[in-house]
């Protein structure tokens, strides 16, 4: 294994010194100044199984030198924000071994995904802020063996997710930041083995959470700037197991909060930006006493109300901030109740 992450005097000179090296099974190279010259030195590294360039200056003509008939055995490959182009990526065809693909933050579009639909070993595929539209989505569907899937900030959309209803071993799909809609998340409802959805997106409201209640394997559900009322609360009650939730649309009440109550794995909880939410909801959320995180910023709780919070003796990290709640107020409940309370805001 070789490491030199984050070393940006690193050159292809010297990816010429280290090409004798053929037992390398692990090389880091991120964020160094090696290019498309330099990788060429790497195609004899047989042993190769990881490969990290993430943020190299290198372009889709390197993957020529680090196909399969060079690297056979690399699995796990991040080449997030590079200088990658549509132009070259077929060559990601001849990469039968991958198992993990980091192509985030680069400059492609959905066309080069027709390219990856023969990686059938690949269980996690990061396509974070590229440019695919819905068409592209076609080519992932008979990955079948995909656990997680970044799809967030692209320009997918709902007809897209038909696409994705046969990955039955999906457990980590983000969405967020897409174009996704409401009546497009009835196709995920049989993603059965999903553990963690982020829908951070303005147009998802209570009819999408209604879509997804037969996920009750989720334990991670990210719905930060969905718009979520009280009435769309109801529906969490289907999700047991969750132990992460984020809503801060804007549009809880306290009422919306009571429905929150019974989520007893809750380790994080994120209500921060409901302006309406006061010390009721605390009331609320007391009997949570798994909690480790909780945000409540931006809502009318007061000090009066952090009583409610004593019984929540794993509370770690506390974020109150724009609230009637000053630094004393928390400093008073960390050292009569709180002890294991070590970040909180306001400070």
């Amino acid at each position: 294994m070789l490491n030199v992450n984050c070393c940006n005097c690193i050159t292809d000179a010297d990816m010429k010194a280290i090409s004798g090296l053929t037992s390398l099974k692990s090389l880091q190279i991120a964020s160094s100044k090696v290019t498309d010259n330099g990788v060429v030195f790497l195609r004899d590294l047989k042993n190769l199984s990881l490969l990290n360039m993430e943020a190299c200056p290198v372009t889709a003509a390197c993957l020529e030198s680090l196909s399969g008939k060079f690297l056979g055995a690399l699995q796990y490959f991040n080449l997030s924000r590079c200088d990658l182009k549509d132009n070259g990526c077929e060559n990601f065809s001849k990469m039968q071994s991958l198992k993990v693909l980091n192509l985030g933050f680069n400059d492609i579009s959905g066309a080069i995904l027709v390219h990856l639909k023969g990686l059938i070993y690949l269980e996690s595929l990061n396509l974070d802020s590229c440019r695919i539209k819905d068409e592209g989505i076609l080519y992932l569907s008979g990955l079948t063996r995909l656990k997680f899937l970044e799809l967030s900030d692209t320009e997918v959309g709902s007809s897209a997710l038909r696409h994705l209803s046969g990955l039955v071993n999906l457990e980590n799909l983000n969405l967020s930041f897409t174009v996704v809609t409401d009546g497009g998340l009835r196709k995920l409802s049989g993603l059965s083995s999903l553990k963690s959805l982020n829908l951070d997106a303005r147009q998802i409201t209570d009819a999408g959470l209604a879509a997804l209640t037969s996920l009750t394997g989720l334990m991670h559900l990210d719905l930060f700037g969905a718009r979520i009322t009280d009435s769309g609360t109801n529906y969490l009650r289907a999700f047991k197991k969750l132990r992460s939730l984020e809503i801060c649309g804007g549009g809880l009440t306290d009422a919306g909060v009571k429905n929150i109550k019974d989520l007893t794995s809750l380790t994080l909880l994120n209500l921060s930006q409901n302006s309406l939410l006061t010390d009721k909801s605390l009331k609320s959320i007391s009997g949570l006493t798994q909690l480790v995180s909780l945000n409540m910023s931006n809502s009318r709780v007061t000090s009066s109300g952090l009583r409610h919070l004593k019984s929540l003796k794993h509370l770690k990290s506390l974020t109150l901030e724009s609230c009637k709640v000053t630094a004393n107020d928390i400093k008073m409940l960390q050292s009569t109740d709180l002890p294991q309370l070590v970040n909180f805001r306001p400070e």
